[in-house]
């Protein structure tokens, strides 16, 4: 009895998990959210996060060479993306990622982490643009946390 009510639990606790959600198309799993692209060197000068969830606006990620390959066209119609730019950094070190995505009933939830070296790390000692591309896999709406 007492391992039976264990697999229940274990059971409902694997299909009540918000970082994954099955597929409507009979494909196995498809993850919440897929980090597409970091850079240390190639974002803005300043710092924004930008919901890329418009046709018009998804253009410019179509050609961007880092995401040959892993975008195409039609993906903007059941997903929307994040752009994470850091800004502009005095040194090497520094990262700009996505750490977790939790679906609520009416929003996604994104929680973001911004890595900096700490004093005495060594870095390379030039101008750094932090940068980070998220595909999230629903067109719901997304909030910072």
């Amino acid at each position: 009895m007492k391992k039976n009510i264990f697999l229940v639990l274990v059971f409902f606790s694997v299909i009540s998990c918000n970082s994954i959600r099955k597929s409507t198309n009979d494909k196995g799993v498809i993850p919440l959210f897929e980090i597409l692209y970091e850079d240390e060197n190639l974002g803005a000068n300043f710092q924004f996060y930008e919901i890329i969830s418009e046709k018009n606006e998804f253009k410019m990620l179509l050609n961007k060479d880092g995401l040959k390959g892993k975008v195409k066209e039609n993906d903007i119609e059941k997903s929307n993306f994040i752009l994470l730019n850091m800004g502009e950094k005095n040194t090497g070190g520094f990262s700009i990622t996505v750490e977790s995505v939790i679906e609520k009933e009416n929003s996604i939830e994104v929680k973001v982490i911004q890595t900096e070296p700490s004093p005495g790390d060594m870095v390379t000692l030039a101008f750094t643009y932090p940068i980070c591309i998220v595909k999230v896999n629903s067109k719901k709406p997304i909030v910072f946390k």
